[in-house]
């Protein structure tokens, strides 16, 4: 990040500046092991611990100041700054710090393809910008004030993915980042369990309007059933893209899917340029879409955009394919919701094999939805002719009840040892295997377990 002034971040916490003497602020930073001089040290409580007391400790390191929201004895009260919430404090300071920068901000929500479509628009505009991208899995109101402090001189662009479980989030992300551009990739059903219902997580998603002038642009996809009428009466221009939706400002044509590749046209307003995109399945081409609109916005080449969604590198553990041995294993086990699952089971469909094996874990956050979440998906796997269904999880079996016997082998694991022993006496060259669930079931483990026993 670029120095701050002590003085000016009180004043930006709406805190006494004069108490305070001129001390520059280099970083600031939650965790008091990354303390040095020059950082500002906001205390937040979580879980298992309350941050205030590192304080002392993290002073006598020689940190410029901390932001605290409960009084403390025995410490220089010119290195404290008070605020009545320092969750909120962290939002705010985040929000002036970015507010500095005049540069392209793209703020990305979505039900599902938040990360990937993010990786795609950053490979893009990249061809043109020194862009900064979220990290990991800071989007939420503590990661994403981060990435914003991660901001320097040197960036022309920025990418941030807004996450969220309930109403509010969207909108204090938003109101921190200040995106130029919005993207919405889709409605799904993740969260629905805090939402309430498809339209719930709708009315959140766009949220994402309240941080945006009237006159940035809004990115859609125009085939999602519930987007289109959503954007319907909004004042910020809405640019749409698609495949099915003909008359889509964007839309992907004559499709093609290869081994480890997707080959089709974009026609962007009229204009068609041909894309190899080095990811699978017809949902990647929905993001590249996406990311594409995102450059043409931007001031992003075409033959730039082309040459950045070429570049793309998919996200550790979201739908890699890797080859090994003969097998071929698709590795997409970093989160799971209905709408990912199919979408994934449609890729193992298209893949050239011998035999299609779907090893499926627990999707969670759904709520009362769970049960036919889960049975629905079991349903997608049969008619995608998979060929053997591992499900693993409390809430599993569903998928082989949505199954209705429709596949030749499907059998249910409460223990992940025992599938990975089932799964490995049956491996022969030629399979291709899915790997599937919430971030929780740690299927990862799996998925190590069996190149073990390809290496052998």
């Amino acid at each position: 990040m670029d120095s701050m002034q002590l003085t000016e971040i009180a004043s930006a916490l709406g805190a006494d500046s004069s108490v305070y003497p001129d001390r520059e602020v280099t970083n600031v930073t939650l965790d008091s092991r990354e303390i040095n001089e020059g950082s500002l040290f906001i205390a937040v409580k979580g879980e298992r611990f309350d941050a205030h007391d590192f304080v002392p400790d993290v002073l006598a390191k020689g940190a410029a100041a901390a932001v605290c929201s409960k009084r403390l004895e025995g410490v220089p009260q010119d290195r404290v700054i008070y605020v009545p919430d320092t969750r909120l404090a962290l939002l705010a300071l985040a929000k002036y710090y970015r507010s500095k920068f005049d540069i392209p901000v793209v703020g990305l929500t979505g039900s599902v393809g938040k990360t990937t479509t993010k990786e795609m628009v950053a490979a893009v505009l990249s061809q043109k910008y020194r862009t900064l991208a979220t990290q990991g899995n800071f989007n939420n109101e503590i990661g994403l004030p981060k990435m914003c402090f991660k901001l320097d001189s040197s960036c022309e662009a920025a990418v941030f993915e807004m996450g969220m479980s309930g109403f509010g989030e969207i909108s204090r992300l938003t109101d921190t980042a200040r995106p130029t551009v919005g993207i919405i990739t889709n409605i799904g059903v993740s969260h629905i369990e805090m939402l309430g219902s498809r339209e719930g997580i709708l009315k959140a998603k766009m949220e994402i309007l309240e941080g945006m002038s009237p006159e940035s642009p809004l990115i859609i996809n125009g085939d999602n059933d519930l987007l289109p009428k959503g954007v319907e009466g909004i004042p910020n221009p809405v640019v749409v893209c698609g495949i099915s939706c003909k008359d889509a400002d964007c839309r992907a044509e004559n499709i093609e899917q290869h081994s480890d590749s997707m080959r089709f046209v974009i026609n962007f307003r009229g204009s068609r340029y041909q894309v190899e995109l080095p990811a699978v399945g017809m949902h990647n081409v929905y993001n590249a879409c996406i990311a594409f609109a995102c450059g043409m916005l931007l001031g992003v080449t075409p033959e730039q955009a082309v040459k950045g969604l070429s570049a793309y590198v998919p996200a550790g553990m979201r739908q890699k394919i890797v080859r090994r041995g003969g097998i071929t294993v698709i590795e997409d086990c970093y989160n799971a919701s209905p709408d990912s699952i199919k979408a994934s089971l449609r890729v193992l469909h298209d893949l050239d094999c011998t035999r299609r094996i779907a090893v499926l874990g627990d999707m969670k956050e759904l709520g009362s939805y769970s049960r036919h979440a889960h049975l629905e998906c079991g349903r997608v796997a049969a008619e995608n002719g998979i060929d053997v269904l591992l499900a693993y999880g409390p809430e599993a079996q569903g998928y082989i009840d949505g199954a209705e016997g429709k596949i030749p082998l499907a059998m249910h694991f409460d223990d992940k040892r025992e599938l990975v022993l089932k799964l490995c006496s049956m491996l022969n060259e030629g399979d291709a295997i899915l790997f599937k669930a919430s971030r929780a079931m740690k299927l990862e483990e799996a998925i190590e377990s069996v190149y073990e026993v390809i290496a052998g």
